[in-house]
């Protein structure tokens, strides 16, 4: 199984332009009101093992370490993970973190059955057998844990680029992005995902849509409007039918009967 794309080469341009942005912004405060809303261990500094799959970064594990819980974080790419070191460092320092340079699908075997919760964001989109790399996570999870599966929208990318009238991309079947670039190599369809939870009796007590304002707003709306009241209209609908299904990402909060 491959272990995903590395973003050791593309690390100065994936912190800019994600989590210097309002789109990442966004991001964080969807996913984080999501776990809020349904996740009440996580008001209980210590009471909850968090694995993060794809660490990135590394603002989701600051948010579980502010929060006084214990973490494991695994990512391929040693830059990634060293900057995810240091917000740590400066930020949380007496967190209870543990970074591994490793793919998640190759994390120690002694890992299994040991978390309360794993997250995996924005990492789906960029393997090449998404269903094994869930079939992986659900490994590490204890009876009764949640799994947080985040990951790129095909049909949103489809929708941004017919109202762009990119149409040759589209009839093409083409989703990749560039090469070089941050545009996921495989965009992944939500029903397939949902098909492949049902398939593995994994209840999912949470969809929503990420980004389903800002996206498709003009640049000069952009600017006019203010990210207050933009995240205010991202959370008013974010969970909403159809709405949710244009997210740029998608959110799923699942719980897992057994390990597997």
């Amino acid at each position: 199984m491959s272990g995903g794309r590395n973003f050791d080469d593309l690390i100065t341009r994936f912190t800019q332009n994600i989590y210097a942005h309002p789109k990442g912004k966004i991001r964080l405060a969807i996913v984080q009101s999501d776990l809020e809303d349904n996740i009440p261990q996580l008001c209980q500094p210590g009471s909850l093992k968090v694995l993060d799959a794809g660490v990135g970064s590394g603002q989701m594990v600051r948010y579980f370490a502010q929060k006084g819980h214990a973490i494991v974080a695994c990512d391929i790419s040693k830059n990634m993970l060293c900057e995810s070191e240091r917000l740590v460092a400066e930020t949380v320092p007496s967190a209870d973190v543990r970074f591994i340079h490793q793919a998640f699908q190759q994390l120690p075997h002694e890992m299994r059955g040991q978390f309360d919760l794993v997250i995996c964001h924005a990492v789906l989109e960029w393997v090449d057998e998404p269903i094994e790399a869930i079939e992986s996570l659900l490994t590490y999870l204890r009876p009764g844990g949640r799994l947080s599966l985040m990951f790129y929208n095909v049909n949103a990318f489809i929708l941004r680029n017919l109202l762009k009238g990119n149409f040759r991309k589209v009839q093409s079947g083409d989703y990749r992005g560039h090469p070089n670039g941050l545009t996921p190599n495989n965009p992944l369809d939500p029903a397939s995902i949902l098909d492949a939870l049902k398939a593995r009796q994994i209840q999912v007590d949470l969809y929503s849509g990420v980004r389903i304002v800002y996206d498709y707003l003009s640049a000069d709306m952009r600017e006019q409007r203010s990210l207050e009241d933009i995240l205010d209209m991202e959370k008013r609908f974010s969970r909403r039918d159809p709405f949710r299904a244009m997210g740029r990402y998608v959110h799923l909060l699942c719980t897992s009967g057994t390990t597997t």
